[in-house]
């Protein structure tokens, strides 16, 4: 223990913050595939999906992310009755979206809710009204997604209004195209402008067509728009019941086993939360982004000159009142440096570092040693 303080001043103490990333690749065989759906879980509320990396039984499980989905009370999907046997849980998928758009929008002037806008101008543009939300786990987005950095692709033939009709079996048959959406261009064009903070546009290809949702980087949340799996309308042409539509009931969960989605709005209009859930993690076919952990650290510079810290405090250093390292009076006065504490201002012992050998200390010698705390 020490018997003298050395006071640091501001000189000897820097504050550093360092930003730490990890790849995170979420494939769609886990994400629906290889444990047959044991790795899903469906609440009796009904009003989202959480996925798991492992069978959510065990207790090798770890949660990577939730889906449910949602539109505006102002979405032309939004019926005069809030639930009816046809259009089950309208009431829960509007409540949701209001929910989501209340934390990531937030409110406008008048007090009401904002809804999603495609392009980040809260004050005009084109909205999204109806939407998919994925939140991921904290254990996967750590402090925040990393800018430019989200990738996912979705497998669909019905991006843009073309068709997707494919005959065969749902469970044999490949989708006969995708899409892969990213937040290109994020890093010098993110907004700020909502109440969970930072977030980027979401492009399927270059930033020259129309965004296709947002990618809300702290929060770690996905917001995309129902677009993405077709345009809303009637039956593609040359569709025939019994066949694939643009979406069909293998890839997006029919209501029941005789109802076949043709567009995206039979879907979400006429399919269970969960339902609707399954059918876009069935077409997902992979998701990555970088992490990111943001390291905050204070360095201290504790400097030993070449007159100081040359005696031990260790009662043992002394015999007879007399150094047990000097063997004559003239002898130069040695001590081994094992151990560097940090004090408060009233001698109070905050943290202590040790070296990874003796440091021998002589009145010939100067050190500086680096101590760092991360927090």
């Amino acid at each position: 223990m020490a018997s003298t303080f050395k006071t640091l001043l501001n000189n000897d103490v820097v504050s550093t913050r360092t930003m730490l990333h990890e790849a995170i690749p979420l494939t769609g065989t886990i994400i629906s595939g290889t444990y047959a759906d044991a790795n899903i879980k469906n609440y009796t509320h009904g009003m989202f999906q959480s996925v798991y990396d492992y069978p959510y039984l065990s207790s090798s499980a770890n949660h990577i992310f939730d889906v449910t989905l949602g539109f505006s009370a102002t979405s032309e999907l939004s019926a005069s009755s809030p639930t009816t046997t046809a259009n089950p849980q309208q009431a829960k998928k509007i409540n949701i979206y209001n929910e989501m758009a209340q934390l990531l929008v937030g409110y406008d002037v008048t007090g009401g809710i904002r809804q999603f806008d495609q392009d980040g101008d809260l004050t005009g543009g084109t909205k999204i009204k109806e939407c998919f939300f994925i939140s991921f786990a904290r254990l996967l987005n750590k402090d925040e997604i990393k800018k430019q950095s989200f990738s996912m692709t979705l497998v669909t033939g019905g991006y843009g209004g073309a068709e997707e009709v494919r005959g065969g079996s749902h469970t044999t048959d490949a989708p006969s195209g995708s899409i892969v959406i990213q937040d290109a261009g994020a890093l010098s064009s993110y907004k700020v402008n909502s109440p969970a903070g930072e977030y980027g546009l979401l492009y399927s290809g270059s930033t020259s067509g129309s965004p296709v949702g947002l990618v809300y980087y702290q929060a770690g949340i996905v917001v995309l728009t129902a677009s993405c799996f077709g345009n809303k309308g009637t039956n593609p042409p040359g569709a025939t019941p019994g066949g694939d539509g643009i979406i069909s009931p293998a890839w997006f969960g029919a209501n029941n086993g005789t109802t076949v989605f043709w567009t995206i709005s039979q879907a979400l209009t006429g399919s269970s939360i969960s339902g609707s859930c399954s059918g876009l993690r069935n077409r997902i076919a992979n998701i990555s982004f970088n992490n990111t952990t943001e390291l905050n650290s204070s360095i201290y510079f504790c400097r030993a000159n070449n007159n100081e810290f040359n005696y031990s405090a260790n009662p043992t250093y002394l015999s007879a009142s007399k150094l047990r390292i000097k063997n004559n009076a003239d002898d130069t006065p040695v001590s081994y440096i094992t151990t560097v504490g940090l004090y408060s201002g009233d001698n109070e012992l905050l943290a202590v570092a040790k070296l990874s050998e003796p440091l021998k200390k002589t009145p010939d010698d100067e050190f500086t040693l680096r101590v760092r705390l991360d927090y």
